[in-house]
């Protein structure tokens, strides 16, 4: 039952991405961008001690990023690996980035750490080497360098990791893994916790990608 709710909602997106190209939008020109939604389903993800998940976090994030770029004269080509509460294999999500032709895979997360004290953002980057290495390397930097100019966003840093969505991506496009903050913080998660401050991250999250692409 959840293999084939997370078929359709890949279906969706495949679907969602051939209507971009009947309404005559320029994909030759236009870079890709995939934002993988991280978690889902019975899947929460992290989750703060005042109950707020990973999951929806993360979910609220994406939804904000596309309801801001459809705003733009001309906006970014962007798509969700799921667009609602539903669990996505981690499969399901390379594949489909694969078949809309990616440019960039950003896989978004919340953090946690058995130290309350742990905040900040993390950038990860697979540590298979492959052709992407090198600009993989160099997104990662300027996204983590963007977000740690922002008020309110300390960074942790670039890491390298084996993740399974940046190890199955990094040969097929630029991958990278973003942990925006930690719900084991106590300050962290009142942040996550409004709205507002959720729209601020998807506004400047969209910035730098515009940006840095």
């Amino acid at each position: 039952m959840k293999m084939k709710k997370g078929l359709k909602n890949v279906s969706f997106v495949i679907l969602l991405f051939n209507m971009c190209i009947c309404l005559g939008q320029d994909v030759a020109i236009q870079k890709r961008i995939i934002i993988d939604v991280g978690h889902g389903g019975k899947d929460s993800g992290a989750v703060a001690k005042n109950g707020l998940q990973e999951k929806d976090i993360v979910l609220e994030v994406a939804k904000e990023i596309l309801r801001i770029n459809s705003k733009l004269n001309q906006p970014n080509l962007i798509f969700l690996t799921r667009y609602k509460d539903s669990l996505i294999s981690l499969s399901d999500r390379s594949r489909l980035a694969k078949s809309l032709n990616a440019d960039l895979f950003l896989s978004l997360h919340c953090n946690h750490a058995e130290n309350s004290n742990a905040r900040g953002v993390e950038v990860y980057v697979g540590k298979n080497l492959t052709k992407n290495t090198r600009e993989t390397i160099w997104l990662a930097y300027q996204l983590q360098d963007q977000f740690k100019k922002h008020k309110g966003f300390d960074s942790r840093g670039v890491k390298f990791a084996n993740f399974q969505v940046l190890r199955d991506m990094n040969a097929f496009c630029p991958a990278l893994l973003l942990e925006l903050g930690f719900l084991s913080n106590k300050m962290e998660a009142e942040i996550f916790s409004n709205h507002k401050n959720l729209e601020v991250i998807a506004k400047k999250l969209l910035q730098i990608i515009t940006t840095i692409l």
